[in-house]
């Protein structure tokens, strides 16, 4: 009788140890699966640049280059989340594995034959269009379990505590990628990290895709894989706003590394742009991170509306910097806002994905940020040299003026049809 006793209270004294928790569900092999392998796609803007102009001596050529891998993302990202949602992320991934390692092998090879530029060009847009979407495919992953194997009391800070990992591992992965380019680079030679980041995608964008998560798919789609909800809801203007902000977001990624390299190249050490780069890069990580602990009273549309506002505040200052000291305190102004906007547009999409659909809006507001960085660094380096770097400056203002117009718009519509009580 006493052992009875014991057996039973041993099994309920402690509910807490049954409480689901996304660590355990995923495996933490998972998070590091994960983690290396979007280096090779934060390895491939950067590379491409680098060996263009090491190869054919070009520095415009290597600009429109990094932005046809951009434009590759932007066409086929959001087609290739579709697939994922409709037949599952492992035969994608596999075969999204194969292909991008082949076309960076390729790419590579035509660089330095006597292909014609538009071959270069053209390559180039197929390392896009392959590219694997690995972190818009781990954060659809990550919310598809949480919503079908979590209580609903936790899901929503569950999310919110992801979507903060994952914005900071994109940004921890955006620094150390381009800093892995320039070592392989200089080390063995300027087709190295291109080579690399094909052997990275093989191995850990296949094992992403091999991994038990893999199979997960979302009880919303039916037996035959079709989602109950139909492809126009994609485009709800609660979807679109979203799409758009994070645009902005991207495009103040580009324009502000390209315009601060020329700030600091007009004061002879361009060398030390990444450094001042990474002032603003690791506050944004830092307050990323910090979202998941902000009060839910704080809503989502409110947080956009303030985050976006303090970048945008931030921003305004580079209207008057005339030295790396008074640039420093721009960038941690704008470091404060940047990544709890990233954070918090990431948390929204994930709440109005339409059902069965999360791929798909994952991938397109990752393509975002792609196509945003890619256009705004070839726009600021065309300004910066044809019109100076004070021109050039003026491009993260407005880039920072979408954001923020975006979170205005988005406000009202959060007012109306909230489909979970935060948005």
């Amino acid at each position: 009788m006493t052992h009875a006793t014991s057996s039973s209270s041993s099994t309920t004294s402690d509910p807490a140890a049954e409480q689901p928790n996304l660590l355990r569900l995923a495996g933490l092999p998972y998070f590091v699966i994960a983690f290396v392998a979007r280096l090779p796609f934060a390895m491939m803007v950067v590379g491409v640049l680098t060996v263009v102009v090491s190869a054919r001596g070009s520095l415009s050529l290597g600009g429109l280059t990094s932005a046809a891998v951009g434009l590759g993302t932007a066409c086929f990202g959001p087609l290739l989340g579709a697939a994922a949602d409709r037949f599952g992320q492992r035969l994608v991934l596999l075969v999204l594995a194969i292909a991008n390692g082949a076309m960076l092998l390729l790419f590579t090879l035509v660089v330095y034959g006597d292909a014609v530029d538009a071959l270069v060009l053209l390559s180039a847009f197929g390392i896009g269009a392959t590219a694997p979407q690995v972190a818009p495919m781990s954060r659809s992953r990550l919310v598809t379990i949480i919503t079908d194997r979590m209580p609903e009391s936790i899901r929503s800070r569950t999310i919110s505590g992801t979507m903060a990992y994952e914005s900071a591992a994109d940004e921890t992965v955006f620094v150390f990628g381009p800093f892995l380019v320039g070592i392989l680079a200089s080390a063995l030679a300027p087709w190295a990290p291109l080579v690399g980041a094909a052997a990275l995608t093989v191995l850990f964008v296949g094992a992403f895709a091999l991994h038990p998560s893999g199979r997960v798919v979302s009880v919303r789609r039916g037996a035959d894989g079709r989602a109950p909800s139909s492809t126009s809801e994609l485009f709800d203007l609660r979807v679109l706003v979203v799409v758009l902000g994070i645009l902005g977001v991207g495009i103040f990624f580009g324009t502000m590394l390209t315009s601060l390299t020329s700030f600091m190249a007009d004061r002879g050490a361009s060398e030390q742009a990444g450094l001042l780069y990474g002032v603003m890069g690791v506050g944004s990580a830092i307050l990323a991170l910090g979202v998941a602990w902000l009060p839910a009273r704080f809503t989502l549309r409110a947080r956009w509306l303030v985050f976006s506002g303090i970048l945008l505040a931030g921003s305004l200052l580079l209207l008057v910097v005339d030295a790396p000291g008074t640039m420093m305190l721009a960038l941690a102004i704008m470091g404060i806002g940047i990544g709890p906007t990233l954070v918090t547009q990431y948390s929204l999409g994930a709440a109005r994905s339409p059902l069965g659909r999360s791929a798909t809006v994952m991938t397109m507001l990752g393509s975002g940020v792609i196509v945003g960085q890619s256009l705004g660094a070839a726009v600021a380096g065309e300004l910066a040299e044809s019109l100076g770097t004070g021109a050039a400056l003026l491009l993260p203002i407005a880039a920072a003026a979408i954001a923020f117009v975006a979170a205005l718009v988005n406000w009202p519509l959060s007012a109306t049809r909230p489909r979970v009580a935060s948005v």
